[in-house]
């Protein structure tokens, strides 16, 4: 039996991914350890989006291979070996084997299989996964899980590499999407949450329309899933019937991540964005009109190619008119092979950095002013994580796991991870709320 450790970074799609490997491994016979020096096969997943996470890759990629036995195989895999597996074979003789993001049907039984010729480490193919179903496995105790819809992305914004590592957009199945959300159901996951890079264009190329809604009814009646949670919603796939769905069915969090980018007008251009700061304030306003309680999470990049002092003063007028509930502000990183890395007018560091926290500041200020209004209200709070004896951490149906805002509170109850009870919010702060469990 050959024991397999398996180190995941990156994304929720990559967390997905390993969950489907290690599922597949499962069935081989094989065993998941969760220390390295256990292992007989180490497998990093790779995140090669920006310039942060490819040097974290780098970084845990020479970590694993300092700690490889004689016996041991380092297999890397993921976006960055996708992305650069000529390279990172002509740099890394440490590592064995290279797969890609398409590859996780096949690095299975090529693993398995002794006769594989030991000589062809890069192992990336061509051939992009079909998006069937796949069973995958969860942690012991896992409450919350992610589904996959779609993969890929048509947006080709300028200073994304998305579409040359998982190619265009392509949807999932409905059957299969519900298929494996009852798995997870019966896996013991109570929060779905459903992402791809752009999940509001789901169904349009295999139905000829956007079937998300449809899809969401459909995952409502599945017993055993209580919240879901819609993630990486563009403003131009926000219709009526998706608000409707969301302000009528009351499984789906009054939650959604809708990432932006940017308000500027000239700088969305030059992101080749197929929005405007008129159908981005239009949208979250429709949202808002309809679904009077919705939080609306999304992401800014500042320090673009070109980006101006006046292109920043719109953003920060944005963020304290709109007073969006969740921001997260990330700088422009410049990648190879996007169409930005072309541009002209870059930003130092050091610009680029001073934009993001100004922008953070005044988010910062938004997000206590908002939190403060919670005080003395009620909310659903899943557990997360039990902190002393009595105290334990959770979100409401307005936050997502790892990212938005916590909820410490007391409770006289035995509580576990995953368990839902309401809460009373007592105290505010900057981003986290406190609070006490009430019947």
């Amino acid at each position: 039996m050959k024991k397999i450790y398996i180190d995941t970074l990156g994304c929720a799609k990559n967390e997905y991914d390993s969950q489907m490997l290690a599922a597949s491994l499962l069935e081989r016979g094989c065993c998941i350890v969760y220390d390295p020096l256990e292992a007989d096969i180490l497998i990093v997943n790779t995140c090669g989006f920006i310039e942060d996470a490819k040097k974290e890759s780098i970084e845990r990629i020479f970590e694993l291979a300092d700690q490889k036995g004689r016996d041991m195989k380092l297999v890397v895999t993921g976006c960055l070996s996708e992305r650069y597996h000529n390279e990172l074979a002509e740099e890394m003789p440490e590592v064995d084997m290279f797969f890609g993001v398409n590859d996780y049907d096949n690095l299975p039984g090529i693993l398995m299989d002794e006769s594989n010729d030991p000589g062809v480490r890069d192992q990336v193919g061509t051939k992009l996964d079909d998006l069937a179903y796949h069973a995958r496995e969860f942690d012991e105790g896992a409450y919350y899980g992610y589904l996959k819809i779609a993969e890929g992305c048509n947006n080709a914004c300028s200073f994304c590499a998305i579409p040359s590592i998982r190619g265009p957009f392509r949807s999932k199945r409905i059957e299969d999407c519900v298929r494996e959300a009852e798995d997870m159901a019966d896996a013991g996951i109570r929060e779905l949450i459903l992402i791809a890079q752009d999940t509001s264009q789901y169904g349009r190329d295999l139905y000829g329309k956007i079937m998300l809604p449809e899809l969401l009814h459909q995952l409502c009646r599945i017993e055993g899933i209580d919240w879901i949670r819609l993630m990486y919603v563009y403003d131009n796939g926000i219709t009526d019937e998706l608000i409707d769905t969301i302000a009528n069915e009351p499984k789906i969090c009054k939650y959604i991540d809708m990432p932006i980018q940017h308000i500027a007008d000239p700088v969305l251009h030059r992101m080749r964005r197929q929005s405007t700061g008129s159908s981005i304030k239009a949208a979250i306003e429709k949202l808002r009109a309809r679904i009077p309680d919705v939080h609306i999470r999304t992401t800014l990049l500042v320090g673009f190619p070109g980006e101006t002092e006046q292109d920043i003063d719109c953003l920060l007028d944005f963020i304290d008119t709109m007073k969006l509930d969740r921001v997260g502000a990330f700088a422009f990183s410049d990648e190879e092979g996007t169409p930005s890395f072309e541009l002209d007018g870059k930003l130092d560091e050091e610009t680029k950095q001073a934009r993001r926290n100004l922008v953070m500041e005044h988010q910062l200020k938004v997000s206590e002013a908002l939190n403060e209004l919670k005080i003395g209200r009620t909310y659903e709070v899943i557990v997360d994580e039990i902190v002393d004896e009595g105290v334990f951490s959770g979100r409401t149906r307005y936050d997502s796991p790892e990212i938005d805002c916590e909820v410490t509170f007391s409770s006289g109850n035995d509580l576990v991870p995953g368990d839902i009870v309401n809460v009373r919010i007592t105290n505010a702060y900057e981003y986290d709320l406190e609070g006490e469990e009430v019947k």
